[in-house]
């Protein structure tokens, strides 16, 4: 009966999610919150497209979640037994791929900010040292720039040779890249091919200054934090271990297998997640928020 329930609640969180970041559904209801407003870029959506990603449909992601649902649930029962703990660990198992994605997200944000202040000043030579115009300096840049970063400019390149046209074209590099300087890269040249003016070298010397300034800041607090994150990693591998080894002792899996062992690993992985996740939040760094996209 418990096993029958707990599936139900999982069978039925899975629809919540789904339909969340699929359909933009807010509610815990079967249908949409009533004067709720349909998201026009669901989060996830975000996420995979700076984990480099974008080509990836919510129906995969799903088949992906539910097999490694599945394969965490036999590999938590193989251990322990039971029902309880492995359907806690199938949860978390089918989260596995957005945590994947969030890691792969932030380290193509870092490779961007790294990037961006070089491609800045060689985007402003391009474009008032050289004579080039604003649209063939950004392609170039981007064509030598990181290679996280160079998709997108491909596409965005391809979107130009085709339509000829710049707003076009960075709307897609925006899209592409899901990144707070690339917006204000993308409005600055905007505004600089419509309109025009000599204030174009002005602007991207201060734009380059800001992200470098920015980049050492955050470099600073990483280095002093490496201590720290190398110590997380203890939350998860210490109660791991001394839970298999565990099964040596006394009665083994069978002991892990009755009501109270089940409680005991329950609470055990429930506070180790805890503490995964609240490390991981006091540690973040302040991210910038995105201000020029649709």
């Amino acid at each position: 009966m418990i096993g029958l329930v707990l599936a139900l609640l999982a069978g039925y969180g899975v629809f919540l999610l789904y339909t969340r970041f699929a359909f933009g559904w807010e509610g815990i209801g079967f249908g949409p919150a009533v004067g709720g407003r349909r998201s026009r870029r669901p989060r996830i959506a975000e996420y995979l497209a700076q984990a480099g990603l974008a080509d990836v449909r919510l129906v995969e992601l799903a088949a992906v979640m539910g097999v490694l649902g599945l394969v965490g649930g036999a590999v938590a029962y193989a251990v322990f037994g039971g029902v309880l703990v492995p359907a806690f660990v199938s949860v978390g198992g089918a989260f596995l791929p957005i945590g994947m994605a969030r890691s792969s997200r932030a380290r193509r944000r870092d490779k961007a900010r790294e990037g961006w202040p070089r491609m800045l000043e060689e985007l402003r030579l391009q474009a008032t040292t050289m004579g080039r115009s604003v649209p063939q300096a950004l392609l170039n840049v981007g064509e030598a720039g990181p290679p996280e970063l160079r998709p997108a400019f491909a596409a965005a390149r391809r979107e130009w040779l085709i339509s000829t046209e710049f707003e076009g074209t960075l709307a897609v590099l925006k899209e592409q890249l899901a990144d707070a300087t690339a917006d204000s890269v993308c409005e600055t040249l905007l505004i600089a091919h419509e309109v025009g003016g000599a204030d174009l070298d002005r602007r991207l010397s201060a734009l380059t200054e800001d992200r470098m300034q920015d980049l050492q800041g955050r470099k600073d607090a990483q280095a002093k934090q490496a201590g720290a994150k190398f110590a997380r990693w203890f939350v998860l591998i210490v109660p791991l271990g001394m839970a298999i080894a565990g099964l040596s002792i006394g009665a083994g899996r069978p002991a892990y297998a009755t009501a109270g062992g089940q409680a005991a690993v329950l609470v055990g992985l429930s506070i180790m997640a805890a503490c995964w996740v609240w490390a991981g939040r006091i540690m973040t760094l302040p991210g910038e928020r995105r201000v020029f996209y649709r």
